[in-house]
């Protein structure tokens, strides 16, 4: 698998965690008791980690300061899988540091804030971008992508390698004819100041700087509501967010570019990118952000679209991650379904569906039973932003194929009692849990079923 080569400035994160439930006696400021710190990668180095956790080779051309922070940043990052290709740093290594209490920030702490000289463009470097399956360009408005021998490495490279720029307002202009810009709503409105708010503006402002950077389309991210592309005379894409309670959004902006430039280096259309991108953005501020558990592990984005389920549980298992499955008969998808798919994709790292095949859905249910063939029920099942994988199974229950997917939870909808499920015993074997989620009441295949007939006669 060819790799993915980030460009970018690179910081030393580091969250300070703790509890406050007093204040000092000395002046109104809490105490932060028994504080923790939890080091991690930052700017592009954050972007190559999470592009990396995909399982997609990552190289990250970056500098690093000859100093302890940049140590720990090389190791950390060498940890996340990632080949760093360092062109040196001529001053201390940039780090961020945020104190929190009970995941809220008091403070944020900057040190090495100015740019510095770097070393010129390694072969090695000039050899990865040449190389490059898609290039991911995190600028973090500190100079490295400013450098004109690497606006030269890019502006070298073939039309069909992908480059996926997020840009700063601290920054150069993107190189002519990249794939994707990314701005946030923020950034694009203090590029193009006219246009007031809302999506007609970020559409206004996405065609302006697609225009102006002679880019191939600009997508402008807009937080939880979204976000919007353009490219050339199309009409717009608006993306809609997931629903998304709460979260933290630091990192969001890594991971949405992380998983477009993925995805375009995967042979995916920008459209296709920049929706996947916004499903795993908000997947990941639920999450936490860059400051959870999870992201300190790098992450598990969202798992490679129709990816065998039985490979997939093993992967999500292997790096750590909880797999969750489900099951029935799911034909004529309802309302119901849908919620209790979603509520079981919370739960962990990845939804598998298990549903019953054409001739078990008749043992069960009947012959006239079901009303839609077990391809179509996959393709709509796959279809679903909530669902990882579907896998067949041909018992009148899923035993067998749980044994060969052994996930953490298995989910059924509340309409159920988790202790009577004749799969309890089977997850026991290996420490699996058996689960229930809410459901939405009065909804049924077969009450649909029922209504479609009364109307009909």
């Amino acid at each position: 698998m060819s790799r993915l080569v980030v460009i970018g400035d690179v910081l030393l994160d580091r969250d300070v965690d703790g509890t406050a439930a007093r204040l000092a006696p000395d002046a109104p400021v809490p105490v932060l008791d028994d504080p923790t710190e939890h080091p991690r990668p930052g700017g592009a180095g954050l972007a190559a980690a999470l592009a990396a956790a995909t399982g997609r080779p990552v190289s990250l051309v970056c500098a690093l300061g000859r100093d302890g922070a940049g140590a720990t940043l090389a190791e950390l990052l060498a940890d996340a899988g990632v080949l760093v290709l360092d062109l040196g740093l001529d001053g201390p290594t940039p780090e961020k540091t945020r104190v929190r209490a009970s995941g809220r920030a008091l403070v944020r702490l900057d040190r090495g804030g100015g740019a510095s000289p770097m070393g010129p463009l390694t072969v090695a470097a000039r050899e990865a971008i040449a190389g490059a399956a898609a290039v991911l360009v995190s600028d973090y408005g500190r100079g490295m992508v400013a450098r004109e021998d690497v606006r030269a490495a890019l502006g070298a490279l073939p039309a069909d390698v992908p480059v996926v720029w997020d840009p700063h307002p601290k920054g150069p202009a993107p190189v002519p004819g990249v794939t994707l810009a990314t701005p946030n709503e923020s950034e694009a409105a203090r590029l193009v100041p006219d246009g007031g708010a809302g999506l007609a503006a970020a559409e206004h402002r996405a065609r302006t700087l697609a225009h102006r950077w002679r880019a191939v389309s600009v997508c402008v991210t807009r937080g939880a509501a979204g976000a919007v592309l353009v490219g050339g005379d199309r009409a717009a894409l608006a993306i809609p967010s997931p629903a998304l309670a709460s979260g933290d959004p630091c990192g969001a902006g890594d991971c949405f570019a992380a998983t477009a430039a993925v995805r375009l280096a995967a042979g995916a259309l920008p459209s296709e990118a920049a929706t996947a991108a916004v499903e795993a953005a908000t997947a990941f501020v639920a999450a936490g952000g860059a400051g959870s558990a999870a992201a300190r592990r790098f992450g598990r984005p969202r798992p490679r679209a129709r990816e065998n389920a039985a490979g997939l549980a093993a992967r999500v298992r292997d790096a750590g991650g909880t797999v969750v499955a489900t099951g029935g008969c799911f034909d004529l998808l309802h309302a119901g379904h849908v919620g209790a798919l979603r509520a079981a994709r919370a739960l962990g790292d990845c939804l598998i569906v298990c549903i019953n095949s054409d001739e078990s859905v008749r043992r069960i249910k009947g012959p006239d039973r079901p009303l839609v063939p077990q391809d179509d029920r996959v393709a709509v099942l796959a279809a679903l932003a909530c669902v990882d994988a579907v896998t067949v199974f041909g018992d009148d229950d899923p035993r067998a194929v749980l044994r060969t997917l052994r996930p953490h939870l298995w989910a059924k909808g509340g309409d159920y009692a988790a202790a009577d499920l004749p799969e309890t015993p089977v997850l026991a074997e290996w420490g699996g849990r058996a689960v229930t989620v809410p459901y939405l009441s009065g909804r049924s295949t077969s009450g649909i079923i029922d209504t479609a007939l009364q109307r009909a006669g």
